[in-house]
């Protein structure tokens, strides 16, 4: 059901994704242009998150062709998964799919425009018709209500709530030229306030050195706790991810949240050595015309901060790095109740992003999302 009210007026507001779920939303990786010819590297990838995330609650996955149903079935066993066949053009549910926002009763979405990243100014593929309009087809399965946002252009990778009242987001995504270039800072940030309900946005300068996403918050810096966040690091003042992740430490260091709280800030270390494509890698994608090729050498915007905090488990990004184990165990002490399940990613960061980004986690908030 399309809702012409705002959320805010309604009494609706994110919530943190540490706080429960009733399950996540995620979408089979099949178009070439992003996981290969080939795409059986990224299929492990995803099944082994599947299979961590429906320990402890359900997954919703669209799979919208016979032979990735049937693939799906042979990699995952047991659990409790939804296959659902909704038309997509790829698997970036965090992006695509909606952000849901709660009363505490009753749970909704909100459905951005979604332009794969910056329209005709950058964006990253030509043809998103049908990831524009998955969030209402969701809402729909689900029977929620569903406030139409349009033609605000948001991603879901681009917010980061703390349930509380507080946003993290980056002006370097945000106040991007392909998204909404005809509305101001206020005015964007007036938008977050109707529609998530926030009374804090912390407008982070940046995200991760050649994320193309124009610097996802999701990679860069995320809540762990009410004013606790984690922001992913460097010590190496010759990396280019230096400046950046030292001009958005400065930033949260200074800042209160809408509690009037200081944040606790712990820094992740990045992989010790920058991620890039191999030529094999390289060759695998197949891009429409007019779409970028990922070329041999191109440096990937790998951030162990793009994890995914299920009811039961943080799933966290491994890249086959000696801060790999680094990463895994300062989110132990983060989360000390959850398990943390490290899951092999490369294939998925080649993709063009990482856990958190083909994960959305759906809140619990009654019984009108149950299935």
């Amino acid at each position: 059901m399309k809702l012409h009210t705002l959320p805010r007026q309604d009494g609706f507001s994110m919530p943190a994704e540490f706080a429960p779920h009733d399950g996540c939303l995620m979408i089979w990786p099949s178009r070439p242009g992003s996981w290969g010819k080939d795409p059986k590297g990224a299929r492990r990838a995803f099944a082994e998150i599947i299979k961590a995330i429906a320990e402890s609650e359900s997954v919703y996955i669209i799979a919208d062709d016979d032979s990735a149903r049937v693939a799906l079935r042979e990699q995952i066993a047991g659990g409790s998964v939804v296959l659902l066949d909704i038309p997509v053009n790829d698997a970036w549910a965090r992006d695509t799919g909606p952000t849901f926002v709660t009363d505490g009763k009753e749970v909704r979405g909100v459905d951005w425009k979604f332009n794969a990243w910056g329209g005709d100014h950058d964006g990253l593929y030509a043809d998103y018709r049908e990831d524009d309009a998955l969030a209402s087809a969701f809402c729909r399965y689900l029977g929620l209500g569903c406030y139409d946002a349009h033609p605000f252009v948001l991603e879901g990778g681009s917010i980061h709530s703390d349930g509380e009242g507080t946003l993290l987001v980056t002006e370097e995504c945000l106040l991007s030229e392909g998204r909404n270039p005809s509305l101001t800072k206020e005015q964007i940030e007036q938008k977050l306030k109707e529609y998530l309900s926030a009374e804090k946005i912390i407008w982070l300068p940046y995200g991760i050195y050649n994320d193309e996403t124009n610097g996802h918050v999701d990679n860069i810096c995320a809540f762990c706790a009410p004013a606790e966040v984690v922001l992913a690091w460097t010590d190496d003042e010759s990396d280019p991810q230096y400046a950046r992740s030292l001009a958005d430490y400065r930033i949260l260091s200074e800042v209160r949240d809408a509690k009037g709280r200081p944040l606790k800030i712990t820094k992740l270390p990045l992989p010790s050595k920058p991620v890039t494509v191999t030529k094999e890698e390289a060759e695998q994608i197949e891009c429409a015309p007019g779409e970028a090729q990922r070329e041999e050498g191109e440096r990937l915007a790998a951030s162990y901060v793009n994890f995914y905090i299920a009811n039961g488990a943080v799933v966290v990004p491994q890249f086959g790095d000696k801060n790999d184990e680094v990463a895994l165990g300062i989110l132990a002490k983060l989360f000390p109740t959850r398990k943390i399940v490290p899951v092999m990613t490369r294939s998925v960061l080649v993709g063009g992003g990482n856990i958190h980004c083909i994960t959305q986690q759906i809140p619990k908030g009654g019984q009108n999302c149950a299935r």
